[in-house]
């Protein structure tokens, strides 16, 4: 049972537990965008990401990908193992949109030759900005081999996904994932994998079927939310 509220953030609450070693994470209605400038929500949002991040830490352990995910207990709550974050957001991107597409002045739905690994360092006041290896090192944030584990897990991560969206029709644009150390010392996935994360386009149309929907004021995005959910776990036993 949950104890003590630690931390609670745009998205999710996270509890301490009678274990010192694991938390209870709550994932939460709300939505948010552009650093939380623009709120909204709608009833079972929690629910349906909590439902899609098992399904995600589920297969990422069938492929070995060390994750903090022990079990989901309820529709909106799983435990995990207790982590220090390190203070990195750490994006992959398979296909130009957002940001990267403004920075070069390129278009959305570009593909990219190769994927690209970026960092940001994880500050809301400072609109979590660009860094590089350098930076992350100097800054103490990350050793050089945490940052190379980083990548490659990513990397690793990134292939996963790609295989289960691509079977569900869906384009894989980008994604942004969280790692921490865990109580032994490994470099482990935290955090959520979700649609609020990730850019995810149909594979026929291109409608977007992620967060960019209220961002953009799409509309539907508890319908996208739920498609998302439904298509990947057709077939699936959670």
């Amino acid at each position: 049972m949950p104890q003590e509220l630690l931390y609670e953030g745009k998205a999710k609450k996270i509890f301490a537990t009678s274990d010192a070693n694991v938390l209870l994470m709550e994932f939460k209605d709300s939505l948010t965008a552009f650093n939380a400038q623009k709120k909204g929500q709608f009833a079972g949002k929690g629910a349906l990401n909590c439902k899609i991040s098992t399904l995600i830490f589920k297969l990422l352990n069938q492929n070995a990908i060390p994750n903090h995910w022990l079990k989901t207990e309820d529709e909106n709550h799983m435990s995990v193992q207790r982590t220090k974050i390190i203070p990195l957001e750490v994006v992959v991107r398979n296909i130009l949109a957002g940001s990267l597409a403004k920075k070069l002045g390129r278009t959305d739905g570009e593909v990219l030759k190769q994927p690209v690994v970026e960092f940001y360092y994880k500050d809301d006041a400072l609109n979590d900005p660009f860094v590089n290896d350098d930076h992350a090192v100097a800054m103490n944030w990350a050793t050089e081999a945490q940052l190379d584990l980083m990548k490659l897990e990513a990397l690793k991560i990134n292939q996963i996904l790609i295989r289960l969206f691509s079977e569900a029709r869906l384009k894989l644009v980008d994604f942004k994932i969280e790692f921490g150390v865990n109580s032994v010392g490994q470099l482990i996935l935290s955090d959520e994998i979700s649609p609020d994360c990730m850019r995810l386009w149909d594979m026929d149309t291109n409608k977007k079927m992620d967060k960019d929907r209220f961002r953009q004021d799409l509309g539907a995005v508890d319908e996208a939310y739920l498609e998302v959910f439904e298509r990947i776990s057709k077939g699936a036993a959670l």
